[in-house]
């Protein structure tokens, strides 16, 4: 059996009130006994997500960063209920266990679930996991088709079609991105300005309303360990909506790096999209428009708008870091990294049939 995913030491200056946590758990889980103990994932740069373990009993905290954070930013309370409302019809999603807005506990909103024990895809396969291009690739179509399920769901039976505001989906996200962009912008990082204005020029209209996961990439899928082409859990569900599939394929193919792409692109590889065996790109976007029916004649906006908003992440997270609101060193280099995605984003403009 592969190695499961494990949580690591807590990162200093994010660690949690021990006490505070046992009282909640304990008071949510009545037949709960013992001391927690508290271990923190390594993974992800926005919301923090800790492992609460109490002997072999193990469950999942989710809390927003430390720090000054956007208004509407991190909203632990809107995604605990998302998820509440599609594990009836998206098995994939854990189950919530408690969800706590009382402030005096941990200083902010937060949510429990189960931990679901399996294998993650960060940045490379786990050392004990083998496989063949054959099976690589067998596994890449598993986890896309869990997001063509996904775009499948029935939201007006989940009731989850008034998480969306209609129509106009995709210009309301070239309109948002580019604005927080332009309010997250610090001296270092390029101005984007030629990038959003041939997104703005260049905007379809949104192909479907479905329910999007606006983060689907291989770290926050759990494949079973002891069958690793199984997905049994799809996590951070903090941007869910409903919106335009094709653009959560974009957000998803932003990560999406290849082997031979250029160095400045592979430096911000974090999953094994470069092994042999896996899809590329283009073969991600013919594979996912003959699953789903939902097409594009040409996917450039969409790669584009993906890079971008990618980059807008990271210039949010990069302001924080050059403006002392969190010594986190990861983000130390953010500013390198949207200046990269910048230039990634017109050269494909200046390659673009559009």
């Amino acid at each position: 059996m592969t190695q499961i995913d494990q949580a690591a030491d807590i990162r200093e200056g994010e660690e949690l009130d021990i006490s505070a946590v046992d009282r909640f758990m304990k008071g949510a889980i009545p037949d709960l006994t013992g001391e927690p103990v508290i271990r923190q994932y390594p993974g992800g740069a926005s919301n923090l997500t800790y492992q609460v373990d109490y002997g072999d009993r193990s469950f999942v905290l989710r809390r927003p960063p430390f720090g000054k954070i956007a208004k509407s930013a991190h909203d632990m309370l809107r995604e605990a209920r998302v998820m509440q409302a599609l594990k009836p019809v998206y098995p994939y999603v854990p189950n919530i266990i408690a969800i706590c807005d009382d402030h005096d506990v941990l200083g902010c909103d937060f949510y429990v679930m189960e931990r679901l024990k399996g294998i993650i895809l960060r940045q490379d396969f786990p050392k004990d996991l083998e496989m063949d291009e054959a099976d690589t690739r067998k596994l890449c179509l598993s986890v896309i088709d869990k997001m063509v399920g996904l775009h499948r769901v029935d939201a007006k039976a989940a009731g989850l079609d008034s998480l969306g505001k209609g129509e106009g989906y995709v210009q309301r996200q070239i309109g948002g991105w580019s604005d927080r962009f332009r309010k997250a912008r610090t001296d270092d990082v390029g101005d984007f300005e030629e990038v959003m204005a041939w997104l703005s020029e260049k905007m379809p209209n949104d192909v479907a309303q479905v329910v999007i996961h606006n983060d689907y990439r291989f770290d926050n899928v759990v494949l079973n360990p002891d069958n690793p082409f199984e997905v049994i859990g799809v996590l951070d569900w903090e941007m869910a909506t409903i919106g335009d599939p094709l653009m959560d394929l974009g957000n998803t193919l932003a990560y999406w790096i290849e082997a031979d792409d250029d160095e400045s692109f592979k430096m911000l590889r974090r999953q094994p999209t470069h092994r042999p065996g896996m899809l590329t790109r283009k073969e991600v976007v013919e594979y996912y428009m003959e699953k789903s029916g939902f097409r594009a004649d040409n996917f450039d906006f969409y790669e584009i708008y993906g890079l971008f908003r990618l980059a807008v992440i990271v210039q949010q997270i990069y302001y924080r870091f050059y403006h002392g609101q969190t010594s986190d060193k990861r983000f130390a280099i953010f500013g390198h990294a949207a200046n990269s995605l910048e230039k990634r984003c017109k050269r494909l403009i200046a390659e673009s049939s559009l």
